[in-house]
């Protein structure tokens, strides 16, 4: 059946040609064995109005001001050649409908007075006979409330229309502000993750600097202590290397213009911190370390920390006045894992969508785009009984 309902919405014109082509049919059999003494009832002008009557139902979403003025013309054809009406009049209370569902507003105008006169006008032309006056205008009403109905019915389904046409244009235009939103919020981030890694890049060259000056001066007295220098000038290369290739595929015009205080940023160590100064504002923290501890790149001890300290800020800021939180991270052979969750009533998740932990971010966007600048995964979302959980695993080597 639905493929049936959506074959006959494909083909408007086929499935009112059907019903034109049924109506004429109709109207010629009724007309063969009716002999009314009311007009003329001969088929050269009954034949040609009934057809021309079924066209303009054929053609009537096609071209329904058009086919007004066909039905108008045909319907004072009638009472000017005496033509009695047979059932192909029925054409003109379709078209009184489909004009006032999609015809221009004159036309339904039109339409709805013509409707309301055209009993008034077959009875003056055509009145009943052995009739009184009260019958007359009986009649009359009651021919004229199928036209008026018609009309309502036609003027109330566009304006339904038009308001679920208002719907959709305004969902869609609040579907394209929302892509927008998000495509400034991605790039904004991105723009602040490139800043960052820069900070990190210009701090490991900064390193490198100091050691090679170092190894330059005990180059001769003491062979050891400049090996150790030249090994950590090689160890922060290739960091300061891996972290320069992230930092190209986020850079955008106009950010070598950025002026700013190069300073290393925040690491894993420095999670303690930010967790004891959660407790001191009054959330409390479970803080453990799963796994051998060690140095992690500059790129994914940075990516964790914003993690954890956007996670934690939106649990102070939605989770509720009696909220705790748990902050896990677990040392992998090949990677670092991290599960911070909360308790608490939490957010909508769109909320996290949209709007970031430190009112600069953007929530999980801005999440997601570091975790997949260091090539890790995420997940985030609503906890069974209440509360939010985030999990990340950031490897220790960029995929490729």
């Amino acid at each position: 059946m639905q493929r049936l309902y959506d074959f006959l919405r494909r083909h408007p014109t086929g499935v009112d040609s059907f019903w034109a082509v049924f109506l004429f049919g109709v109207s010629l059999a009724s007309g063969a064995g009716h002999q009314d003494t009311r007009g003329t009832v001969s088929p050269a002008l009954i034949v040609p109005i009934a057809l021309l009557l079924c066209l303009a139902i054929a053609l009537r979403r096609r071209m329904p001001e058009k086919m007004l003025l066909l039905v108008i013309a045909l319907g004072v054809a009638q009472l000017a050649l005496d033509v009695a009406t047979t059932v192909a009049d029925f054409a003109m209370l379709v078209i009184v409908y489909t004009v006032a569902v999609m015809g221009a507003r004159w036309a339904s105008r039109l339409a709805l007075a013509v409707g309301l006169s055209a009993a008034t006008f077959a009875e003056f032309r055509w009145p009943a006979e052995h009739s009184s006056a009260l019958g007359h205008v009986a009649l009359v009403i009651f021919q004229t409330v199928p036209f008026a109905l018609a009309w309502v019915l036609g003027d109330s389904i566009r304006t339904r229309r038009a308001y679920f046409a208002q719907l959709e244009e305004r969902a869609a235009r609040l579907e394209k502000e929302r892509e927008a939103q998000a495509k400034v919020a991605v790039a904004a981030e991105r723009a602040r993750i490139a800043r960052e890694l820069h900070d990190v890049v210009a701090h490991n060259v900064s390193v490198m600097v100091v050691q090679a000056d170092g190894a330059a001066y005990v180059l001769d007295a003491a062979p050891d202590q400049a090996k150790k220098a030249l090994e950590t000038i090689s160890s922060t290369g290739r960091q300061a290397l891996a972290e320069m290739r992230r930092l190209l595929g986020v850079l955008r015009t106009g950010e070598h213009k950025e002026v700013g205080e190069y300073v290393p940023q925040p690491d894993v160590e420095q999670i303690d911190e930010l967790i004891e100064q959660c407790r001191t504002s009054g959330l409390p923290v479970d803080f453990k370390v799963e796994g051998t501890p060690r140095p992690l790149p500059s790129g994914v001890e940075l990516t964790a920390y914003r993690i954890v300290q956007e996670a934690l800020t939106n649990t102070r800021k939605h989770g509720g006045p009696n909220a705790g939180a748990s902050v896990r991270l677990v040392y992998f052979d090949d990677g670092l894992g991290l599960l911070v969750e909360d308790d608490g009533k939490g957010a909508p998740h769109e909320l996290y969508e949209e709007g970031g932990a430190d009112g600069q971010g953007h929530g999980l966007i801005g999440m997601r785009e570091r975790v997949g600048m260091v090539g890790g995964t995420l997940d985030a979302g609503p906890r069974p009984g209440g509360g939010f959980r985030i999990s990340a695993l950031l490897p220790l080597k960029p995929a490729h």
